[in-house]
């Protein structure tokens, strides 16, 4: 992505990128998945990805929209207890991971039992304004469209330099995406995912917090 756009979308946040959850469109013909397995770079590393007695799920890779070679998983506790005591940073149970880009593993070891795999489909920019009055499953930069517009959900990640980068927002699942009887991951909320955001590079995703309505 060019220079100057990424300036409107992480610097001057006038515009975002937005993606959504497709059924059917190839893979290989999106910005990754939803759903479905981990992608096969997480193959064999349980260790890193579970904690103790705390296992977790997969939930989503993203292609990274600033670094063409990366990608962005995220992987939720099993237990939803868990997550929703700790949902803010520093103390946040969500799992960001960036890594190089990967295919979807063979393998199910992280698979969330309640969703079903969706292709994630290209972003595409939209003016900020537009962005906020519209459905979409992930949006890029910008400004995070809240359900929770309080103070204390920012104060440790303006602390530590950490700017908003995306927020998965449910409200965007199609209705093909959740297995029957199995409700959704962040009770019909959102999750908002942080960076240190330079003008040349973006550093050390984190989940911010998740917040539900």
């Amino acid at each position: 992505m060019p220079l100057d756009h990424q300036t409107k979308i992480l610097m001057d946040r006038t515009d975002s990128i937005l993606y959504y959850a497709a059924s059917g469109l190839p893979q290989d013909q999106g910005a990754g998945w939803i759903g479905g397995n981990a992608p096969g770079f997480f193959d064999d590393q349980e260790d890193l990805i579970h904690e103790g007695g705390q296992r977790y799920i997969f939930y989503l890779s993203l292609v990274h929209p600033f670094k063409p070679g990366s990608m962005i998983s995220i992987f939720i506790p099993e237990d939803y207890e868990e997550y929703l005591e700790n949902n803010i940073y520093p103390n946040c149970s969500i799992k960001v991971m960036e890594h190089p880009i990967s295919t979807e593993s063979v393998k199910d070891t992280f698979t969330n039992p309640g969703l079903i795999k969706h292709t994630i489909s290209d972003g595409e920019v939209s003016h900020e304004e537009q962005s906020l009055d519209q459905s979409f499953l992930i949006k890029v930069g910008g400004n995070p469209r809240l359900i929770q517009n309080e103070d204390y959900y920012f104060t440790k990640l303006r602390e530590e330099s950490f700017s908003f980068l995306f927020q998965v927002d449910e409200e965007g699942y199609p209705e093909t995406l959740l297995q029957h009887d199995y409700s959704y991951p962040f009770g019909f909320g959102s999750l908002y995912i942080f960076a240190k955001i330079g003008t040349s590079e973006i550093q050390h995703p984190v989940a911010g917090f998740w917040q539900f309505s």
